[in-house]
């Protein structure tokens, strides 16, 4: 029986054979080919015609003499920073083990059964990674997409980046494969929806190091036979193992009829065969170590019919216009660091990402020690705060180019700022290193400081939050604060928000870190079905209309551990799609008094650290709500500082008071809450 699969789609086992390294398929599964053809009989009839044409074409089909075949490849690594973003090793160790499966040279070939010894194929299939993208530029046959939907791994996946599938094979890396470890369509089916042609892995079945396992390893050469028409041993059924297998076939002589295995039964004989072909790639038996001669046939058939494009793949002009056929050469030149904000005496660790042959380079880094380099990695000492260039020159012998990054790597300072610190946003207008650090991942909509609402003064934080932002995640985090002789930290701040609809659960998560930013310790969260709204579901764009929707959250719950001269902080906001979200009045005191002190010991007014040095914050406990003002007085009754707070909600409040021009001395703050006032008396260093 000649079938001729239609989708194949490898799925980790449970913990019993995950211990071995198996899988299983989900091969013809209804619901998966229904997702593309949707039950159109048109559709449906197409992928039929598109089959029965190929299984013509491989029936009369003949080899004869030839040279290697060589097919172009392409990884799409999509990914959120997270393990599923492979190393280039990981991706070029998978084509070691995909050339060494399809050219007979996988170290284990020669153990098989001797029944099955002399049918062991050289398929004489070479996958090259592509050395031109489509539009002819130089490029290693490897991409990176930024995107939550690794962790989807469907055909919305496969939309955001595809390269012309009659010149590449694609294989797209995530982190979850729709449900599989990894999956493709067959010729038949890949003829009617080219958008869908390719493979997609999950991670950990891609390659033997990084991510990967060496038991793991065959799944893209098993994704890869699927993809150039090869059925399973025992024919088109999903599951292995039972009897009414023995009625189906593979459309290859030379294997046996098989039920089909999950385990490594070597002497495993089912449907009437002496002995079953259980070492195949095609099985699921986690030992699989070759082809058969009649598989070759069929594959090779296959690359060379029209069904799909297969046979535009290896045309001489294809392996030209893909860079796979032409002399290895340098085309650009680039590097990447392990990390580029660090403290002052940390190391950092650079990467020649070069390509495609460089033998020789040289490495400059202003401000570090070394100051120099030669080598294809180079660990640099910084020992002063700043932001400092890196250079990188490579050859290959004939051509030389130069990468020159300035402010490449920042070094900040420890100790760092000295508390309290406060951050209003009035004297930024944007979010630039040294000060404060963005992390947008996509690329898109993130924090910024806005004129569009404050609590206090003019301006605030705000992330534009966007339907289209669902799942992603943006980042603002604080340069070092000296905190080693801190009794108690004590971390406050504003912030509003609103809904679009009630299922929206964005969240905004507050962290600290005592080591620089190389860990964090998450101190607080606030979700958007519980606590993080201050206002009413809003359609439109939200902006807070005035004090009433806004919210005050202190945190004191962070440790002596966090007594550290490079103490840091950051926010973390998770889209779900709903509305936008500000912050404002981030006070950092590392003093023992805040506003819950406050309250418990029954003040109305206080200012810290007092004495000031520079900077100080008042802390204001509001009867009730009413209009506040705060006059700074020095000692000949003049007003040197006054901030219109305009109306307040009653409870504790923290200000941030512009004092850093004034001169040393002994003055007065004075707080006007409507009729009444309270004064008190501080210092300023």
């Amino acid at each position: 029986m000649n079938r001729i699969l239609a989708f194949s789609a490898l799925l980790a086992l449970g913990a019993a054979h995950a211990q071995e390294g198996g899988f299983t398929c989900r091969t013809n599964e209804p619901v998966l080919l229904e997702q593309l053809h949707g039950n159109d009989p048109a559709l449906i009839a197409a992928m039929d015609a598109a089959r029965s044409e190929l299984g013509t074409w491989t029936e009369g089909f003949s080899e004869g003499s030839r040279s290697t075949y060589t097919v172009p490849v392409v990884f799409h690594i999509i990914h959120q920073y997270g393990s599923e973003n492979i190393s280039d090793d990981q991706v070029f160790d998978a084509m070691r083990v995909l050339n060494e499966d399809f050219n007979k040279q996988n170290a284990d070939w020669d153990n098989v059964q001797a029944e099955f010894l002399p049918l062991v194929a050289n398929i004489d299939i070479e996958f090259k990674l592509a050395r031109k993208d489509p539009n002819g530029n130089c490029t290693k046959g490897i991409t990176r997409t930024v995107s939550a939907l690794t962790d989807v791994g469907d055909q919305s996946m496969k939309n955001l980046i595809q390269w012309p599938r009659n010149k590449y094979l694609n294989v797209w890396v995530c982190a979850y494969a729709d449900g599989a470890a990894g999956y493709t369509l067959t010729p038949g089916s890949a003829a009617v929806f080219a958008a869908a042609d390719g493979i997609v892995m999950q991670h950990t079945y891609v390659g033997a190091i990084g991510t990967g396992s060496v038991s793991r390893s065959r799944a893209l050469t098993h994704e890869v036979g699927h993809w150039i028409n090869l059925e399973h041993t025992w024919g088109g059924t999903n599951t292995p193992g039972v009897a009414s297998n023995c009625g189906t076939d593979d459309g290859v002589s030379d294997t046996p009829n098989t039920v089909g295995w999950t385990i490594c039964s070597l002497n495993g004989a089912t449907c009437g065969s002496p002995k079953d072909n259980v070492e195949n790639f095609m099985e699921y038996s986690y030992c699989s170590k070759m082809f058969t001669n009649g598989q070759r046939t069929r594959m090779i058939a296959a690359l060379n019919s029209t069904t799909a494009q297969r046979n535009q793949l290896i045309t001489t002009s294809n392996l030209t216009a893909t860079g796979v056929n032409l002399p290895e050469a340098l085309c650009a030149v680039a590097f990447s660091a392990d990390q580029r904000v660090v403290c002052q005496g940390a190391t950092v660790t650079f990467t020649d990402d070069s390509y495609n042959a460089v033998s020789s380079r040289t490495w400059s880094f202003d401000g570090g020690s070394p100051a120099s380099a030669n080598g294809e990695t180079a660990t640099v000492t910084y020992s002063a705060p700043g932001q400092y260039g890196v250079s990188l020159t490579a050859s290959d012998g004939s051509t030389t180019l130069t990468s020159n990054q300035t402010a490449y790597i920042t070094v900040l300072p420890v100790p760092g700022a000295q508390p309290p610190v406060q951050e209003g946003f009035e004297g930024i207008s944007a979010f630039n290193v040294p000060e404060w650090f963005i992390d947008n991942p996509n690329a898109d909509n993130t924090w910024t400081v806005t004129t569009a609402a404050a609590y206090t003064g003019s301006k605030s934080a705000r992330i534009l939050n966007t339907a289209t932002m669902d799942g992603r995640v943006d980042e603002l985090m604080s340069r070092t604060i000296d905190m080693s002789g801190a009794s108690q930290i004590s971390v406050s701040f504003r912030y509003a928000y609103a809904r679009r609809a009630a299922s929206n659960d964005d969240a905004l998560r507050f962290w600290t870190s005592s080591n620089c930013g190389d860990t964090w310790t998450l101190r607080k969260i606030l979700r958007g079905s519980n606590n993080l709204p201050t206002a009413p579901n809003t359609t439109a764009s939200f902006v807070p209309n005035g004090p009433s929707q806004w919210a005050y959250t202190e945190i004191t719950t962070i440790s002596s551990s966090s007594h550290v001269p490079n103490f840091r902080f950051k926010f973390e906001f998770e889209s779900d799609g709903g509305n936008n979200v500000y912050i404002d009045d981030i006070n950092i005191n590392g003093q023992p008094v805040g506003l819950e002190e406050l309250i418990a010991e029954g003040a109305e007014l206080l200012v810290m650290p007092n004495p000031a040095d520079g900077a100080a914050t008042a802390l204001v406990n509001l009867r009730t709500a009413g209009a506040l003002t705060l006059d700074v007085i020095d000692m000949t009754g003049r007003i040197a500082v006054t901030r219109n707070m305009g109306q307040r909600n009653a409870g504790p409040h923290r200000v941030e008071l512009p004092i850093a021009d004034l001169q040393a001395g002994a003055y007065f703050l004075r707080a006007r809450m409507g009729s009444e006032q309270r004064i008190i008396r501080f210092v300023i260093r």
